[in-house]
């Protein structure tokens, strides 16, 4: 049932995101997956707020996406213009809400060295240019060659394909697979450096010895990070991302579109990190 706030829209397009595939993994219950959506107003909210009828929207639903209409909080609802596809707004919620609120967790970062792992997903691709715009100076560790050329041309100032090829010691390391990563990821912090720990792609739990952590970095901070650590709605931050789009200063790094007739390919695809940036799927 609709509530008062929330719009009717008709899905035009869809993000599919690898922690959604962990979701899937796990007891199905009430599980209604999807967080990203981009599409048309059909219903405008009962209680007369948000966007009106007619109006093409970005969305973050909490109640799921992967559908042809989906009840979206006008709150999390922001206004596309017509310079940005419905593929590019897609692709923009869930991956670019947490790398705008990364960096904002991290504070100032013009001048600051930033070693960024796991940076061939979508926020990676993100953090890379928002970081390197602000004046950043950003490695990111990827295995793959091909997705390095696109994070170089994003801003990168280095690419490496291990953390220990990574050259020198950082004021900020962004930590997104965990596992052995995260020990050695810790050990790279220059003195009074802060590591920001918001992932865990590798699935692998995390262990870190105390005399190791003690002879390391000095004074480091270890921080953990969520980008649903926000007061207030997601539309204002949504509307940032999308002004960012329309104005160039952006680019939403789309690996794969798809009918969503083929979901369960590209879920395939992307347990298998065959899918560079996001996987966006269409509703025909």
């Amino acid at each position: 049932m609709q509530r008062p706030d929330e719009a009717l829209v008709k899905v035009d397009a869809f993000s599919v995101n690898r922690g959604e595939i962990f979701q899937l993994e796990g007891p199905a219950g009430e599980l209604r997956p999807g967080k990203d959506l981009a599409g048309l107003v059909v219903q405008a909210a009962p209680d007369g707020s948000g966007p009106a009828v007619g109006q093409r929207v970005v969305g973050h639903p909490a109640g799921g996406s992967w559908a042809e209409y989906a009840a979206v909080p006008t709150g999390s609802l922001a206004v596309l213009p017509r310079s940005v596809t419905a593929a590019q707004a897609a692709a923009l919620p869930l991956a670019g809400l947490t790398a705008l609120r990364l960096l904002r967790t991290a504070g100032s970062v013009a001048g600051r060295r930033i070693l960024l792992t796991g940076a061939s997903g979508g926020v990676g691709h993100y953090v890379t240019e928002l970081a390197a715009a602000a004046g950043a100076e950003v490695t990111a560790v990827t295995a793959s060659a091909e997705r390095g050329e696109r994070l170089t041309a994003l801003g990168a100032a280095a690419v490496v394909r291990e953390i220990g090829e990574a050259q020198g010691t950082f004021d900020l390391v962004l930590e997104s697979t965990g596992g052995k990563n995260l020990p050695l990821a810790l050990s790279r912090l220059a003195p009074r450096g802060e590591l920001v720990w918001f992932g865990q792609a590798s699935r692998e739990p995390a262990v870190l010895d105390f005399f190791e952590f003690f002879a390391g970095p000095v004074s480091a901070t270890l921080r953990h990070f969520s980008y649903a650590d926000h007061d207030g709605p997601d539309a204002a931050d949504l509307e940032t991302l999308v002004r960012l789009v329309a104005e160039g200063r952006l680019h939403p790094e789309i690996g794969l579109t798809a009918d969503w007739l083929r979901t369960s390919d590209v879920l395939a695809d992307l347990r298998d990190r065959k899918v560079r940036g996001n996987a966006v799927l269409t509703v025909s």
